[in-house]
């Protein structure tokens, strides 16, 4: 099961996930954040509460990273230690700021 919140403060949007992050939950929040990048020039994926994310959770990190067009404008805070070995096997780590819990 997946929980995604969304605060937006000014034109950053931390977007807070719990559960799973994987191709059975990238959907939702896929569809959650389609309709979230109007006006926003910065965004925070708070992964506190993040207890897994797949290949798939990574690509949907991407997308929006993308979709931003700053290279500084991603940034997740709150990766467990088990979430952001993840990040810096797949080499995200390299082009995201990753902050642990």
């Amino acid at each position: 099961m997946l929980q995604i919140s969304k605060e937006l403060i000014g034109d950053h949007l931390t977007v807070s996930i719990a559960g799973r992050l994987d191709i059975n939950t990238v959907p939702e929040l896929e569809s959650q954040l389609d309709s979230s990048f109007d006006g926003v020039s910065k965004l925070t994926f708070d992964f506190s509460d993040l207890e897994y994310i797949s290949s798939a959770g990574l690509r949907i990190i991407l997308s929006a990273r993308k979709k931003m067009k700053s290279d500084n404008a991603v940034v997740i805070k709150g990766a467990s230690k088990e979430v952001r070995d993840i990040f810096e096997v797949t080499g995200f780590s390299s082009i995201l700021d990753v902050g642990l819990l």
